[in-house]
């Protein structure tokens, strides 16, 4: 079993994000991914499965996770079965238990200060039976890079703190590929994303943890209009929270690579 948690900054479509996987039960994944189906197992990944196709279908947007208010029994815990469907070897079946960080808690790791009530759930990400964190980006423009690289330096000495620098693999995903200045850059992320738009990220995270540890990804929960039509298929609307992202046709939602960085932090292995 998977055990994980996803932290980013607030709108950065981590809920969202999660929402889909559990939406995503055999159906179509964009152009020619490997095929895999999700079962969402518990009530919290079930009700997931009822926002996006009551809420996301629909089109409007997600609310996102806010801190607990009981602390970490309040923590949304959500578990999945995956199935990866392969034609000429035995399918393959992982078990994935994720918590959603609120976007709160990386805004505090500017700061370098956290609330003791938020250093309880750090301590519950930390513990020894989480084996993997997938962090969201979403910017890349402007100072985005500086700003990610001073919040991650506190975030990576959160992970020595805690003991975890020898044994907890971390994915580094820049999510919304589906912008137009990222998209031609999905195939290879490290270098056509990350070096290009985040080098002092990538340079603090690869410096900090250990090579094996630490792998790039891009991903679009929403994807494009099509393979000829690659435009985002997302809009702008004002939503619960100022201007959230909502989808342009829901009859052509077609995530991109949500299932990637997922398999890797639970087998240390690319998909293959």
């Amino acid at each position: 079993m998977g055990n994980i948690f996803v932290i980013g900054p607030r709108k950065s479509g981590k809920t969202t994000y999660l929402a889909g996987l559990a939406y995503w039960s055999k159906r179509k994944i964009a152009f020619n991914q490997k095929t895999f189906s999700v079962h969402p197992l518990n009530e919290d990944a079930k009700y997931l499965a009822e926002q996006a196709k009551n809420i996301i279908v629909s089109g409007a947007s997600l609310e996102g996770t806010r801190l607990p208010v009981g602390g970490v029994s309040d923590l949304p815990v959500y578990s999945f079965e995956i199935e990866v469907k392969r034609k000429l070897h035995k399918n393959e079946r992982i078990n994935l238990v994720v918590k959603d960080a609120a976007g709160e808690l990386f805004d505090e790791l500017e700061s370098g200060f956290l609330k003791s009530e938020h250093e309880d759930l750090f301590q519950e990400f930390f513990t020894k039976d989480i084996g993997g964190c997938l962090i969201f980006l979403t910017g890349w423009q402007g100072d985005s890079d500086e700003y990610y690289a001073q919040k991650l330096s506190f975030f990576t000495k959160k992970i020595d703190f805690y003991e975890r620098t020898k044994d907890l693999r971390v994915a580094v995903a820049i999510t919304k590929c589906e912008r137009g200045e990222l998209w031609p850059g999905r195939l290879d992320p490290e270098v056509d994303l990350f070096d290009v738009h985040l080098p002092q990220t990538k340079l603090l995270l690869q410096s900090e943890i250990a090579p094996e540890n630490l792998r790039f990804f891009a991903l679009s929960t929403f994807g494009v209009l099509g393979r000829n039509d690659p435009r985002p298929n997302r809009i702008n609307e004002p939503g619960w929270d100022g201007e959230m992202s909502v989808l342009r046709e829901p009859d052509k939602w077609q995530p991109y690579s949500i299932f990637s960085p997922l398999y890797w932090l639970s087998t240390g292995k690319r998909i293959s």
